[in-house]
Order: C-alpha cells, then sequence, then structure tokens
C-alpha cells in the first residue's frame, strides 16, 4: 500500500513512523526553568548525531500550538541533560511521560534523585547510569505542519557521567550491566533481546 501523508491525519502518520522505525533510543531529557522548577520528560525522537564534538539531538511536538517544558526550558537556559533509560527504572520514566503543570518536579512526582551536574545547571538522574550534559548549538521547527508542528534541538556533550558498572577497558560499555530500553509503538517497549555481530569487509 502507499500513503501520501499530505492526505492523513497527524495520528495517521504518527503511527506509521513510530511503528516502522523501530526500536528507538530514549532520551530522558532533564532541564530547569528559569523560576528553578526541574522537569524531567522522555523523548524518543531522539540520537547521537556526531562525535567530533560530540552531539545530540531531540525534537519535540507542539501539543496545542504550545511548547512543551523541556523545550521552553532549554530555549530559555540554553541548556538540557540526556540521562539513558534501563530496565530498572523504565516504570520512572514511564511516570514522567505524563503531562502535567509546569510548576511540577517530575523528579519528585517519579521519586527520582536529581544530581547537581558539572558545567550545566539542570541535574542529572542519579538512578541512570549514563547521563550527558548538554549545551544548546542549534533549534528549528518543522515548516508546513498542520497540527503544532515539532521542534528539533540539537545540543554539544560538554560532559559526560558513566556509572563504572556499565563500562569496560577502553571505553567500551557493558551491555549485561548497562541494560538499555528502546521504544517501540504505542505501550510497547524493547530490551536488547539476541546480539550478533557482523564484521565489517
Amino acid at each position: 500500500m502507499e500513503f501520501n501523508p499530505d492526505e492523513l491525519d497527524q495520528k495517521a502518520i504518527y503511527k506509521l513512523i513510530s511503528g516502522a522505525v523501530i526500536p528507538r533510543p530514549i532520551g530522558w531529557i532533564s532541564t530547569i526553568s528559569e523560576n528553578g522548577i526541574h522537569n524531567l520528560a522522555p523523548f524518543s525522537f531522539f540520537n547521537v548525531v556526531g562525535d567530533d564534538p560530540p552531539h545530540v539531538m531531540f525534537a519535540t511536538a507542539h501539543s496545542n500550538q504550545q511548547k512543551k517544558d523541556t523545550l521552553a526550558n532549554t530555549l530559555a537556559t540554553g541548556q538540557f541533560v540526556v540521562n539513558l533509560v534501563t530496565e530498572d527504572i523504565v516504570e520512572a520514566m514511564n511516570t514522567t511521560a505524563q503531562t502535567v503543570h509546569a510548576d511540577i518536579d517530575e523528579f519528585e512526582l517519579a521519586g527520582l534523585t536529581p544530581v547537581p551536574c558539572v558545567k550545566v545547571s539542570p541535574p542529572r538522574v542519579k538512578e541512570s547510569p549514563i547521563s550527558f550534559e548538554c549545551e544548546l548549538v542549534h533549534h528549528y521547527s518543522l515548516e508546513g505542519h498542520k497540527y503544532g508542528g515539532a521542534t528539533v534541538v540539537i545540543g554539544r556533550v560538554v560532559m559526560f557521567h558513566f556509572d563504572e558498572k556499565v563500562l569496560l577497558d577502553d571505553h567500551k560499555i557493558n551491555m549485561e550491566a548497562y541494560k538499555p530500553v528502546a521504544r517501540l509503538a504505542g505501550s510497547n517497549y524493547s530490551k536488547l533481546g539476541e546480539i550478533f555481530v557482523i564484521k565489517r569487509q
């Protein structure tokens, strides 16, 4: 079958694209408002975009033509933190996916521990074994939208935090200890499952 996105509603497009592009890593983004309120929310439209220098990106949809707290805080402060989601904290991540008032601290809501960062103002999640402190370098909003659109945010990683338990020699990651969780579609998530190796020619 063929689908012209110009002839589909937003819900259908979301189901098709989020169900096809899987699994997706989850960027659990922590920010802080200008009033000092902590914010924490997961984004599966997230990935790395380079390592020289290291950059990451996430995209956030606009609900009812309004910016989400994560985007508003990032644009106001120029900073955010990416926390990676693992099996043992996935329920807490799901709790922070709720839509709540901007005055609600999602760290408190989910029973998580905010830890001060080294170079940026937003806290990182203590329970996450991997966090990236980031400074905003670029953002742009998608044009031609019908339902509010989305904004892509790119940040430069200025500090890495890795729990020693997920590290092997030579800066390699211990996947068995890390146990990351990925987003599928709807309410579905995935674990790593079987890992196979294909060496480059």
